[in-house]
């Protein structure tokens, strides 16, 4: 491992990071709240600590997958770790650790909260809160990417590490330029939400601050009844309708701007997704038409809310659906499983991934009647590689394997089977609130210091995809290499 080029890197994203606190900073002076001093000494240690790193000799090699797996894994723990130094100098929480686990909820776009009474917090903390999201959502480091050429040697493997979904692509020949298309696209999607909820009577300060948990499909508001707080079913369906954009794989939008228009609406991942929301709607809305609702567009309406939000894993809330009928929130369970699109800002296990398990289950099938036959999986014309098959395997199967052996973990705690089983799958899964004694009307500051630890790094490990950090963890990837 390059350990001067990985130190070099880490300084610079504290330094990023430190920036990224300004606008915190500004609140709150403009405010003139009590978490000032906060942010203050915040952006100094950060900074001082980042350029006291980004000062270290760099290595003449370029990066290799070890270095990038190590870079991510260790930026993403530090930008949460300095991240929580706001809310925990501020005493607007008052462990650190709870400020840990809350910071890294926000960093890693998952929306689960400790705080039962947001609405107390300074704007300043707010705002950092909710930034977060938008931060973690395309990722910190392809941000750094993008404004920092010094990074552009071998920034590949960062970018890959970063990525969500089975497989990184590249939109343009040099890594630098596909970051700053990506953030070009993320920064359009931003200023047209702002716009819209602006319009639809937000003030612009409600309407960054939602924007940023919709497009980064965080889902930490500043209201205790999240979306809830507004009964405008005009800015309900704005952020439900951005949700389900901010699922959809970003390399579209960067089709459609290229005029290829037919190529990204034929795409079989996105074609699954829409048709996924749709069966999931009609069956929510159906059922809470029949049981719990008197008003179809009612029902079909935080029907749709709730469905995108999930399926996004973003995690706002609408209504208490823990309060549902039993169908209802088994579909919602299945959609925290099944995420938004690869590319996209969302957790899960990503849409395409399901696609190809899907046609590996009907190539399954067609063999028993056709034994001798080669049928190669195939998505969007393409050939899937047999190794892009076996991680996409290893993937789900490792998965739902710590899902299983944290659910029985987390029971310990003495909670129920239904809610130990949500807290997992809604932190690994990056989506938020679960059910029971996490549902929509909960937090997770029942559990213990221990269990939020645990927690946090199960955020960790859903927004870096698993592998980045168990292979950093790996007793051999720690060897020094000749």
């Amino acid at each position: 491992m390059k350990n001067g080029t990985v130190v070099r890197i880490l300084g610079n994203i504290l330094v990023v990071e430190s920036l990224f606190m300004m606008p915190s900073l500004l609140i709150s002076l403009f405010m003139q709240e009590n978490d000032t001093k906060a942010f203050i000494i915040t952006i100094l240690v950060t900074a001082l600590t980042g350029i006291i790193l980004s000062n270290f000799k760099k290595n003449k090699d370029n990066i290799n997958a070890k270095d990038g797996l190590a870079i991510v894994a260790l930026g993403w723990a530090l930008m949460s770790l300095f991240g929580a130094l706001p809310l925990y100098l501020s005493a607007s929480i008052p462990t650190y650790i709870d400020a840990v686990f809350e910071t890294v909820s926000g960093f890693t776009t998952t929306g689960a909260t400790l705080i039962a009474n947001v609405e107390i917090l300074p704007r300043g903390i707010l705002f950092w809160r909710s930034f977060t999201h938008w931060i973690g959502g395309m990722g910190i480091l392809v941000f750094t990417l993008a404004l920092l050429p010094a990074l552009g040697i071998g920034g590949f493997q960062i970018f890959k590490a970063e990525s969500p979904g089975p497989v990184a692509g590249k939109m343009a020949p040099r890594i630098r330029d596909t970051a700053k298309i990506l953030y070009l696209i993320y920064f359009t999607i931003t200023l047209v939400q702002v716009l819209l909820l602006k319009i639809g009577g937000m003030t612009i300060f409600e309407s960054f601050i939602y924007t940023f948990g919709t497009v980064g499909t965080g889902g930490l508001a500043i209201n205790n009844n999240s979306v809830g707080a507004f009964s405008s079913s005009y800015l309900q369906m704005v952020i439900a309708i951005f949700m389900v954009i901010s699922g959809v794989n970003f390399s579209l939008y960067y089709l459609i701007y290229k005029g290829k228009f037919k190529e990204a609406i034929k795409d079989q991942e996105l074609k699954l997704y829409i048709i996924i929301i749709f069966l999931a709607v009609l069956g929510i809305g159906t059922n809470l038409y029949m049981t719990n609702y008197s008003k179809l567009t009612l029902s079909f309406r935080d029907a749709f809310f709730q469905v995108s939000s999930i399926i996004t894993t973003t995690g706002y809330s609408t209504a208490n659906f823990d309060a549902w009928p039993s169908f209802s929130k088994a579909i919602l369970v299945l959609l925290m499983f099944v995420g938004g699109s690869a590319g996209s800002t969302s957790g899960g296990i990503k849409v395409i991934r399901i696609l190809v398990l899907l046609k590996l289950i009907k190539r399954e099938i067609l063999k028993m009647f056709h034994t001798r036959a080669v049928i190669p999986v195939k998505v969007n014309g393409k050939v899937v590689q047999n190794e892009t098959v076996a991680g996409i395997n290893s993937f789900v199967s490792l998965y739902f394997i710590i899902i299983a052996l944290s659910t029985v973990a987390i029971t310990l705690e003495g909670v129920d089977l239904l809610t130990a089983f949500t807290s997992v799958a809604a932190t690994l899964g990056n989506i938020g609130p679960g059910l029971n004694l996490v549902g929509p009307t909960n937090t997770f500051n029942n559990y213990s210091q221990i269990s939020k630890i645990f927690f946090s790094l199960l955020m960790l490990l859903g927004r870096l995809e698993l592998f980045t950090i168990i292979a950093l963890l790996a007793p051999k990837n720690w060897r020094r290499v000749v």
